[in-house]
């Protein structure tokens, strides 16, 4: 089974205005909501891609029981803990002249909360994969990702981190399956200019022998460049299209990745599989179908 942790999900609510004015009533031309959360994208990509996920995390108040039912509707199982204070938050995305959020805070998380959290994760098998993407909320400990990689380690759980910072780095001691920045975040982790593929290449491989055991670095619209656990290194092209929504083109291309390994165990395909579900993402209003995907596969070497 493959579990998703969102730690601090969102009604993500979409609107387009033509020419934003500061200052002024402005008046939508397209407005839309969605379940947010990277840990969410995944199961919902995931379950388009015909693979079943379980989508764990926290939820509060009436935003956060939208929130389960919209993932409901996608038709994911969830087993989201219940706050007993606050509410999920709202996250506005204004797409105008220039793309402009406005991400909420969210509710707290008490300890007593988290360790609720940590009890579901004991039932964790072996194989099992258990996605961790994303921030850590201002509530709980920065070492949270630690912690439950450290509970859960040497049990043959194939953990899949998308963080970036020391968030990635302090866990990479713990051999992750998958671990997914981007060619910016790279340079971030490392404190350096990156200007080449040779470089990204470079301290992509730097992160394999910290631990990491598949490194994808994407690159946007420069495609992205795979290091195996073998060793192998993989550059490949972005598809051609449109790119309308950049939103879960990041969680999108982890949920492809995980669906197109769990087919053969083959780590190309996997890749592939991978950098056509991102794209599929970035070329359509909302998150991969199957379909969408499909296609884009044939343009992929």
């Amino acid at each position: 089974m493959i579990y998703t942790i969102t730690f601090n999900p969102a009604l993500d609510y979409m609107v387009k205005v033509e020419g934003l004015n500061f200052g002024m009533v402005n008046r939508t031309s397209y407005e839309e909501v969605y379940a947010g959360g990277k840990g969410i994208n995944v199961s919902i990509v995931l379950k388009n891609l015909e693979t079943e996920s379980r989508a764990l995390g926290f939820i509060a108040g009436f935003t956060g029981n939208e929130i389960e039912k919209r993932v409901k509707e996608a038709n994911v199982s969830t087993d989201f803990i219940k706050l007993s204070e606050g509410m999920s938050r709202i996250n506005v995305k204004i797409k105008s002249d220039k793309e402009t959020e406005l991400n909420g805070n969210g509710p707290k998380i008490s300890e007593k909360e988290l360790d609720n959290l940590f009890e579901k994760l004991e039932g964790l098998k072996e194989d099992d994969f258990l996605v961790l993407a994303g921030s850590i909320p201002s509530s709980l400990p920065r070492n949270t990702y630690e912690v439950i990689m450290d509970r859960l380690r040497n049990r043959g759980i194939n953990f899949v981190v998308d963080a970036t910072g020391e968030l990635l780095l302090n866990v990479i001691k713990y051999k992750p399956f998958l671990v997914k920045p981007n060619h910016h975040e790279l340079s971030e982790l490392f404190g350096v200019q990156i200007s080449s593929e040779d470089e990204i290449i470079y301290y992509a491989k730097r992160l394999r022998e910290m631990g990491a055991e598949n490194v994808i670095i994407s690159m946007a619209g420069d495609g992205a460049i795979f290091i195996s656990s073998t060793g192998e290194v993989i550059k490949t092209a972005a598809p051609k299209g449109e790119v309308v929504n950049s939103v879960g083109a990041g969680d999108s291309m982890v949920a492809g990745f995980i669906a197109g390994y769990l087919k053969n165990r083959d780590l190309n395909e996997a890749f592939k599989m991978g950098i056509a579900t991102g794209s599929a993402s970035a070329f359509s209003k909302d998150l991969a179908t199957k379909q969408k995907v499909d296609e884009l596969l044939a343009q992929i070497n």
